[in-house]
């Protein structure tokens, strides 16, 4: 089932909205806390970079649209903007993770713990358009 999508203007104080979303699909998809948790945590990290870096930082304007689709075996959200091209599986995995917290420099944690905390992550380029599907699955009864 697709869920209706929602668009809001990418701009830092309207997050709250994307976030009630994906707090409303994965309970409609009967996710656990834990997995609801991760992936409220992916989506965040990732609609964050995009308001601050593909637009605010960018001097851009542009909206986020988020949908849903869930079937028996997994939830998928789908993140759409019109930044930048940035494909995050891109980053690459923080050098530092296995030093000391206190060794470790400030950032580059929050890519790696969102593609980290679903069972997949894809990226796909449309035309202007960035698309950015969080894939986890539904536990069975």
């Amino acid at each position: 089932m697709i869920l209706e999508p929602l668009t809001i203007p990418g701009r830092s104080e309207m997050l709250t909205q994307l976030m009630d979303y994906v707090a409303w699909a994965a309970a409609g998809a009967g996710l656990s806390e834990q997995v609801s948790y991760r992936l409220s945590l992916a989506v965040d990290e990732i609609a964050t970079n995009i308001v601050l870096h593909g637009y605010e930082g960018a001097g851009r304007h542009g909206n986020l649209t988020i949908w849903a689709d869930t079937d028996a075996q997994r939830l998928r959200i789908f993140l759409e903007d019109t930044g930048e091209h940035f494909d995050p599986r891109q980053v690459p995995r923080p050098a530092d993770l296995d030093r000391p917290l206190e060794e470790r420099k400030d950032g580059g944690l929050g890519i790696y713990l969102a593609l980290w905390g679903v069972d997949e992550f894809r990226y796909e380029r449309k035309g202007m358009v960035n698309r950015c599907v969080f894939v986890v699955e539904r536990s069975q009864p």
